[in-house]
């Protein structure tokens, strides 16, 4: 059946109420969390007058708004908005009400206009608003009627941009689906006029999503809460193909799928890796046949967990395994409310960054902040301090190393970072370094103190903080985006014009190393690709041959390659 707008209203203020009792409960936010919700903002206060005339004023502008109220125009004005408001956040604003027929947004005042198709919309619009706080990132915004009975935006306005072009047109699209009104801010749909039933696919409803430079793991939860913003989500189902997480997610009607696209395609989740690489699925349906951490149907809750291995999934890949696992979703307090809540409130403050190291993303990762580990378990007469900065170098900047002077097969590495810290962590613990499984776990010290002077030291403690050896020195470094597991195959770079294939065969038999497979890249002789017989040997190979001088000017890097020959 088809909602009237006293259903509409009445769905949409539960909704604001559950908002407004969860902002009530949010947790403190991260300095570097973009969805911070420090509470309500207020208006600027106006200008100081005296005392006398502060009842006079407020009295005046109370009946300028309540006039104002009182004239239903299609044009509303939202005034006291975040600045780095989209338009497609205004948009979303009015769209549960009806179709969106322009937007202007007015940054440097603040503002900003939205046209509705019919005046009645916009009545419904205001006159909800008027008890139920409208919110942009977790900020108060104001919604009233315009004084301009129309929206009329030149080529120097937003109107004119490709990004108020694309909302509008995925507004569009959303009100000519079959009767599907989305809630935004709520990520729920009220039941499509065709007698309840669920639009299960068709062309351009399943989006196919890559995430590149995965350094901390990403949840099918996750996923659910950010996609949810821009419509009903029906499906997911993640995996992982060609060493890249990847998912499909299935949306009601095409235009939640395209508004999704247009709107996170090219952001990062975390700070500047997570990338999100969206496009449409050939699929038009997805089957799933299990409800657990790769797959949901969300439109079908029973379905059995079959055999979700969650361990496996997060630690695939370049990934870091979170310290948190087994304690529902690590993320549920950074979103202000539990993952699969009410329609996640907070998402209303919802901005993704441009893929840009030097933006701020989504949230913080959920880590502890330490940045030195504890390396036990190791062959106490071949390792040095050299050869731990080299190794745990693959997957950070080693700041210092100190092994312990009374119990040598033990050491403390100290990382620039602390996700350094955890990659290096999730990627060496168990990892058989020189004849042993090398054990690695988070140390309760926080920096690696240097020897005072007189104290014996024997040359185990090492300060490698300006070396010039470091690989993520640069923000935003493209080592982030080469980093894999330990294996047996072995990238080296930096390899001159001079030398060749024969050459590099021979520096690695003179230090003891079998070569099974050698290939330069094709495109570029700087390059190449050479695998040893085990990963032992390959570790082995890494430490002793990284930084090996090639010629007078270039000396040999090698890393870890997720290739084989």
């Amino acid at each position: 059946m088809l909602f009237t707008f006293s259903d509409l209203l009445s769905k949409l203020r539960y909704v604001c109420d559950e908002r407004n009792n969860c902002l009530d409960h949010s947790v403190e936010r991260g300095s570097d969390e973009l969805l911070s919700q420090s509470g309500v903002a207020v208006m600027a206060p106006a200008a100081p007058h005296h005392a006398d005339n502060n009842n006079q004023d407020s009295a005046a502008k109370k009946v300028k708004l309540e006039q104002n109220v009182g004239k239903p125009s299609r044009v509303i004005h939202i005034r006291n908005i975040p600045n780095e408001t989209t338009e497609a956040e205004i948009i979303q604003l009015g769209l549960p009400f009806g179709r969106v027929t322009n937007v202007l947004v007015l940054k440097g005042k603040n503002q900003a206009f939205l046209e509705m198709a019919e005046e009645i919309s916009a009545v419904a619009m205001v006159a909800y608003f008027g008890g139920c706080v409208a919110q942009l990132r977790g900020r108060a915004v104001y919604v009233q009627f315009s004084n301009h009975k129309e929206l009329k935006t030149d080529q120097t306005h937003s109107n004119a941009s490709a990004s108020a072009q694309a909302a509008l047109q995925a507004a569009q699209a959303i009100s000519n689906s079959a009767g599907a009104a989305l809630v935004a801010g709520a990520g729920a749909a009220l039941q499509p006029a065709n007698g309840g039933t669920e639009i299960q696919g068709g062309p351009n409803t399943v989006l196919r999503v890559i995430i590149e430079h995965m350094l901390y793991p990403i949840v099918l939860d996750v996923l659910y809460s950010i996609f949810q913003r821009y419509g009903k989500v029906l499906k997911i189902v993640t995996f992982t193909k060609n060493n890249s997480f990847q998912a499909l997610i299935q949306y009601p009607d095409t235009g939640s799928a395209q508004m999704a696209k247009t709107a996170l395609d090219g952001q990062n989740i975390y700070n500047g890796c997570c990338t999100l690489r969206i496009d449409y699925s050939k699929m038009t349906c997805l089957n799933v046949k299990y409800n657990n951490d790769k797959s949901r149907d969300y439109t079908n809750p029973t379905l059995p967990s079959g055999d979700g291995d969650a361990h496996q999934l997060l630690t695939s890949g370049g990934v870091l395994a979170p310290p948190f696992l087994g304690l529902g979703s690590g993320l549920a307090s950074p979103y202000g409310v539990g993952v699969g809540g009410v329609g996640l409130p907070a998402f209303g403050a919802l901005t993704l960054t441009p893929a840009s190291p030097a933006l701020r993303a989504l949230t913080a990762p959920p880590l502890p902040l330490a940045t030195v580990l504890l390396v036990s378990n190791l062959n106490e007469e071949m390792v040095t301090p050299d050869a731990l900065f080299t190794l745990f170098g693959v997957y950070g900047d080693v700041q210092r190393v100190k092994i312990l002077y009374n119990k040598k097969d033990s050491a403390l590495i100290q990382m620039a970072e602390p996700h350094q810290a955890h990659l290096a962590m999730t990627h060496m613990d168990k990892l058989r370094v020189f004849g042993k499984a090398m054990r690695v776990m988070l140390s309760k010290h926080q920096t690696v103190q240097l020897p005072k002077e007189g104290q014996p030291d024997a040359g185990l403690t090492r300060d490698y903080s300006q070396s010039p050896l470091h690989r993520f020195k640069k923000p935003g470094s493209k080592n982030y985006q080469n980093i894999y597991p330990p294996s047996a195959t072995l990238h080296l770079s930096n390899i001159p014009a001079t030398v060749s294939e024969d050459d590099i065969k021979e520096a690695f038999t003179k230090r003891g190393f079998t070569i099974k497979a050698f290939k330069f890249f094709p495109k570029d002789r700087k390059m190449a690709l050479v695998q040893l017989p085990s990963i032992d040997d390959a570790v082995a190979a890494l430490i002793k041959m990284h930084n090996y001088q090639l010629s007078e000017s270039n000396h040999l890097r090698v890393s870890f390659s997720k290739s084989s020959i």
